[in-house]
Formats: C-alpha cells, sequence, structure tokens
C-alpha cells in the first residue's frame, strides 16, 4: 500500500490598489494575492498549512508580505 502526498499551493488575486511603491518610489498599480498552501492526499487537498498575502509593484515587480487584517483592509478598485 503506498500514499500520494504533497503541497499544493493556489494563487487567487484580491484586487488592485494604487499606492506608491516602497521599492521605486513611484505612484502605481499594486496587485494584492492570496497563496494559500495546504496538504494533499491522493490529490486532495486537505490540511491548509500557510496562508499569505503578497503585495506586487505593477512598475519594478517587487513583491511584500502585507498582513491578512492589511490586505483585506486596503481599498481594492
Amino acid at each position: 500500500m503506498f500514499f500520494i502526498f504533497g503541497l499544493r499551493t493556489k494563487v487567487t488575486q484580491s484586487g488592485v490598489v494604487q499606492q506608491v511603491c516602497r521599492n521605486c518610489g513611484n505612484h502605481a498599480a499594486q496587485v494584492i494575492t492570496r497563496r494559500a498552501t495546504k496538504f494533499s492526499l491522493f490529490f486532495i487537498p486537505l490540511i491548509p498549512i500557510r496562508t499569505r498575502y503578497m503585495q506586487q509593484c505593477t512598475f519594478c515587480g517587487a513583491q511584500y508580505d502585507v498582513s491578512k487584517s492589511d490586505a483585506q483592509r486596503l481599498p481594492v478598485g
């Protein structure tokens, strides 16, 4: 008997906000994404392992971790 297990990460876009980038200093669109990593057994995602929120500048491409409360508080438009 053998088991097929692993980790799967799903990336979903939460929205886009207009802000000044911390890296390049330009006022550009910042894409907010949610990355959820789950343990899967036989290709079925079962247990959430980690959830991260990221902010990426569309001008320079720099990515930053954002807390869950900050990601939900940002005015998405």
